[in-house]
């Protein structure tokens, strides 16, 4: 799946900054027996559903021009949003100081969610400072870190 995500990031990337947006993310997954081929974009002061139709509409005739997927799936193009998930290196790095939850595939201390402000990522593993106190989660027990909203 990941030269499938590579190759749809490639032919988004031009369409996006056009839009004066960035790329934040491609994601190509299966959801109910259907595929997803999401594209995900960020810009400053917050995405509009206009931005959304102005990278949809030119990058969907790319798709279908290019077609880097066979079989059918579903195009969404969408803000990151408020809560977004944070996977690559560079998203940690732009987030280094907020808030974010860190989800387990396992339990730790008995619970799988933690929230704590993210002070370091290195090779996939998170630091958060958790209520004063300095912890670790390693990549192989991680299966999603994203900013925390308070409500």
């Amino acid at each position: 799946m990941a030269k499938v995500t590579d190759a749809v990031a490639a032919l988004a990337l031009p369409v996006v900054e056009r839009a004066g947006c960035t790329l934040w993310d491609v994601e190509y997954i299966k959801e109910a027996g259907s595929w997803f081929l999401r594209v995900y974009i960020d810009k400053e002061g917050g995405v509009s559903i206009d931005d959304c139709e102005t990278v949809s509409r030119p990058l969907s005739d790319l798709l279908d021009e290019h077609d880097p997927i066979e079989g059918s799936y579903t195009f969404e193009v969408s803000s990151a949003g408020a809560d977004r998930a944070l996977k690559k290196p560079e998203h940690f790095e732009q987030f280094q100081g907020s808030e974010v939850e860190v989800r387990l595939y396992r339990p730790r201390e008995g619970r799988k969610e933690f929230v704590g402000v993210l002070k370091s990522y290195e090779d996939g593993d998170v630091t958060l400072n958790v209520n004063g106190a300095e912890t670790r989660f390693t990549k192989q027990e991680i299966a999603l870190v994203r900013l925390y909203l308070r409500v």
